[in-house]
């Protein structure tokens, strides 16, 4: 399929993409950055050091880091579905 941008990030697997936490109802997560390492419907689930966090997805606004070098911000609500339903609904 490629490498991931912006313009197709809906398309693909998200699993080992940088992600931050850009905005969040839970203030304790806001600025929260890792690798994800898995993905539900409702949540994110990201890779900090040793530790897993699950984020959920309802709540934020994320930074994925691309690839290519860039980067796409995302809102949360706009991705709350299963990762296999994706392409279904862009």
């Amino acid at each position: 399929m490629g490498m991931r941008t912006a313009k197709n990030l809906l398309y693909h697997t998200w699993i080992g993409l940088r992600v931050k936490v850009m905005r969040s109802s839970a203030r304790q997560l806001e600025g929260m950055e890792g690798r994800i390492v898995d993905e539900t419907k409702n949540l994110i689930v990201m890779e900090r050091g040793e530790k897993e966090v699950r984020i959920p997805k309802v709540a934020c606004r994320f930074r994925f880091f691309l690839e290519d070098g860039s980067h796409t911000d995302v809102d949360g609500s706009k991705i709350a579905f299963r990762p296999e339903e994706r392409a279904k609904k862009v």
